[in-house]
Order: structure tokens, then C-alpha cells, then sequence
């Protein structure tokens, strides 16, 4: 996996990032250390929604706006740039979200793609971005997929980057990742440059990978003079294994939906497709040469002109 422009991009603004530091809008107040949001709601029939940190580009709001989700370990400036000028280029309203326990937004115990579902249907109406474009990547993507299936009024079409619904063997080193994560300890007096060198030493004994190394540092904050994970890696690790599948469901959506593949990638299999369709009957599937399952950052000009054509 080659480090793409938005990972140069999230390594300049990690470097500088420092808490309280907070998403654009009202639904994203400031607070002086990581928020705790609270757990799910009484008796357990729907999880209670976060308030989700995010960016909103302002555009014509006549035509459906775009609202990106990112990935596993990833943030909302991970699509800063490919926002800006998808902004500029079709003029409409975009919108970067942080999912919950990642970025800026709050930290909870409930990690499942319901919880990150309820988060953006509490979310999207209350900006007035309905019904709107759905843009996931890998866990992004699964919660695109959920949110359309569970309330096809909201989302007026779905591109899935580099995912299914079906569980991917690709996804396997994740568990790695948040073991190797959760196990540095980083001493109090370090520096920024000192924490971020023994924590790639650390994790290059079990990620070879410096791309996907430097992508993981990004998520490597100073928080009341300590540098710690801004990630929910206890949330993460107790769920990983309802973040690696997808939740079993009977509906459709019949809405338009693209599958936009790595050519380099493993993670959506030809035998995947068949579960594709039954859940996306309209269903295109779309394969970026040359891009690992980072396809917006391998290849952002081929991903925005993907996205460009599936909207016209």
C-alpha cells in the first residue's frame, strides 16, 4: 500500500493536532479531554446516537449533498482534499463526519454498525442533508450500506469504496493492528518525534507495511501533556468482530449503488457479488487500476471521476 496524497495530508494535520479540537457545526462542542458518550439506550431496542464531530462544505442545496464515512483507524480529513474539489467541481453540499470513537467525536462502549447507522440518522436530518449521496470506505462503507438498507429514504444513492457485505479475508491483519496498538507504552516525558519513533519501532515488528504505519500514527495525539491514541481502542477491540462482518439483513435497496474496487485489493471477491445484488438489486461494480483498498487516496482523480459519472 503506497501512502497516497491524503495520508501526506493527515500526517501534516496530526502533527499539529492537539485536543480540545473539535469538528465545524453545532452538533460538535469543544471538550478538553476525549468525550465519553454514554452508552446504549435503555432496554436496549436501538443505540443511542453520539454527536458526531464533522465538516460541511457549504453548495447548492437543490441537488443532494455528499457525505463521506471513512474507514477503520481513519478521520474525516482523510477525505479533506477529494471534498474541496468534489465541492468545487459539482457545486453541491459535502460533508466529512468523524465516526464515533474515532477522530473528534465522542468515545462509546457500543462499536456495531447499528450504533454508527443511529449516529447519522440522528445526524443527517438535523443538518437538512437528506436525502443525500452516501461515500463509505471499508467500515464507512458497511455503514453506508446499513444506513441505506434500514432507511432507503435518506440516502438517494450509495457508492461502497472497496467493500461488501460479505466478510473479507483481507481484513484479518486488523486484529493485529489493535493488539500492537493497545500494547505501547509511551513514557510520559516523550516528545512528539520521540513518542511517533518508538511507536513505529514498536509496531513494524508486526506491520510491515510503513504506509499503513504512518496512517496508524496519524491517530497519535498529546492529551494533557501525554501523547495516547485518540482511537477507542478498547471499544474497537471488544467489537472487531462485528466491524470485520455485517449485520445479517432481509431488506433492499433499490436505490442506484456503486462498488468501487482496488485493482490491487482483496477485500471484495468475485463470490461476493452474488450477496451484492441480492441487497443492491441496481448494483455496478467498478474496478480503479492500480489502487490498493486505499482507492481515494492510491488514485484520487480516478475516484472523483468515478464519483462524478455515477452522479450525472
Amino acid at each position: 500500500v503506497r501512502a497516497g496524497k491524503e495520508i501526506r495530508e493527515m500526517l501534516r494535520w496530526a502533527s499539529a493536532w492537539r485536543l480540545p479540537h473539535r469538528g465545524l457545526g453545532p452538533s460538535s462542542p469543544s471538550f478538553s479531554r476525549v468525550p465519553v458518550a454514554p452508552s446504549s439506550s435503555q432496554g436496549g431496542t436501538e443505540p443511542r446516537p453520539v454527536p458526531l464531530s464533522y465538516r460541511l462544505l457549504d453548495g447548492e442545496a437543490t441537488r443532494p449533498p455528499l457525505v463521506f464515512l471513512h474507514g477503520l483507524f481513519g478521520c474525516k480529513t482523510n477525505f479533506n482534499s477529494i471534498a474541496k474539489a468534489l465541492a468545487q467541481q459539482t457545486g453541491r453540499r459535502v460533508l466529512t463526519v468523524d465516526a464515533r470513537n474515532h477522530g473528534d467525536s465522542p468515545h462509546s462502549p457500543d462499536m456495531s454498525y447499528e450504533a454508527m447507522s443511529q449516529d447519522l440518522q440522528d445526524l443527517l436530518p438535523q443538518l437538512g442533508l437528506v436525502p443525500c449521496v452516501l461515500i463509505g470506505h471499508s467500515m464507512g462503507g458497511r455503514t453506508a450500506m446499513l444506513l441505506a438498507l434500514q432507511r432507503p429514504e435518506l440516502v438517494e444513492r450509495l457508492i461502497a469504496v472497496d467493500i461488501s457485505p460479505v466478510e473479507s479475508p483481507s481484513s484479518l491483519n486488523f486484529p493485529n493492528y489493535v493488539a500492537a496498538m493497545r500494547a505501547i507504552d509511551i513514557p510520559d516525558e516523550a516528545s512528539l518525534s520521540g513518542a511517533r519513533k518508538l511507536v513505529d519501532e514498536k509496531l513494524s515488528c508486526v506491520i510491515q507495511s510503513i504506509s499503513m504505519r504512518q496512517f496508524l500514527l496519524t491517530n497519535l495525539v498529546e492529551v494533557d501533556g501525554r501523547f495516547m491514541w485518540r482511537v477507542n481502542l478498547d471499544a474497537l477491540a471488544q467489537h472487531l468482530d462485528k466491524i470485520l462482518n455485517f449485520p445479517p439483513r432481509r431488506e433492499t435497496y433499490s436505490g442506484p449503488s456503486l462498488f468501487l474496487l482496488g485493482g490491487n485489493s482483496q477485500f471484495v471477491l468475485p463470490s461476493h457479488h452474488p450477496e451484492i445484488r441480492r441487497l443492491f438489486p441496481r448494483a455496478q461494480m467498478q474496478t480503479v487500476p492500480n489502487a490498493s483498498h486505499w482507492v481515494h487516496s492510491d488514485c484520487p482523480q480516478d475516484f472523483m471521476a468515478a464519483v462524478r459519472d455515477f452522479l450525472a
